[in-house]
């Protein structure tokens, strides 16, 4: 887990997304004998597969579940989405989803060096969206970290955006020679079936039209200090 070694990402700017990864010092020159690049304050996203045959038994449990809690549902119209409750974490059949879920957090939590007596998921549900459906941008307050596991994915419905949280880098938009991280606005993540993302809850993410002919279907979770939604306030989402 490094600042700026990314893997599976493309960079986007503007109407580009181009793919890339730049991590280097500034080129030595006339009377510089070093130079380094110190990265401050990172934005940290998290990825991690699961085993295959542990993500096809955790998969196929979900659509299982997925397809009771949508019984009595319409079929999706193209363009639209549905969201189950936010309870699923508490559901039987969601246990070994959720035991993965708090194995990564709480290395996540060591890897930042933070101090907790104790954390919990906050909320977890399902999203579907029907080809031609979309997710606006959107964040989850009252949280520190949120995620999400991927079900089913497919070619042109296996991608996730982020959006630069420094909006004052805005204000000043100058012509780039090649997207890196360290110009960029957006980044385009790529997912799989089995992928599992982890991210701070603040940072504003979207999804982008499903152009696959089926229902692409994830699980988002957020996760909290137990202390913060005991005795200071609840999850806003």
């Amino acid at each position: 887990m490094t600042a700026c070694a990314v893997g599976g990402v493309l960079y986007g700017r503007r109407s580009g997304r181009f793919n890339g990864v730049r991590c280097a010092a500034l080129k030595a020159g006339s009377g510089i004998e070093d130079s380094d690049v110190l990265s401050m304050f990172p934005t940290l996203v998290w990825k991690a597969k699961l085993k295959e045959e542990l993500y096809q038994r955790i998969n196929r449990t979900i659509l299982e579940r997925l397809d009771q809690l949508r019984a009595s549902q319409p079929p999706l119209r193209p363009g639209s989405g549905w969201q189950s409750g936010q309870d699923l974490h508490t559901m039987e059949g969601f246990d070994e989803l959720v035991q993965a879920v708090n194995t990564m957090a709480g290395r996540i939590l060591e890897f930042l060096k933070i101090g907790y007596e104790r954390f919990e998921i906050t909320a977890c549900w399902a999203n579907v969206l029907a080809p031609g459906a979309s997710h606006k941008i959107h964040a989850h307050p009252n949280n520190y970290l949120s995620g999400i596991y991927y079900v089913s994915t497919f070619d042109s419905a296996n991608t996730v955006n982020f959006h630069d949280p420094r909006p004052q880098t805005g204000v000043v938009r100058p012509p780039v020679t090649e997207l890196t991280g360290g110009n960029t606005d957006q980044v385009v993540v790529q997912v799989e079936d089995g992928t599992m993302l982890f991210f701070p809850a603040w940072l504003e993410h979207s999804v982008d039209a499903n152009q696959s002919k089926q229902e692409r279907i994830s699980v988002s979770f957020n996760v909290m200090f137990s202390s913060f939604t005991e005795t200071m306030s609840k999850p806003l989402w």
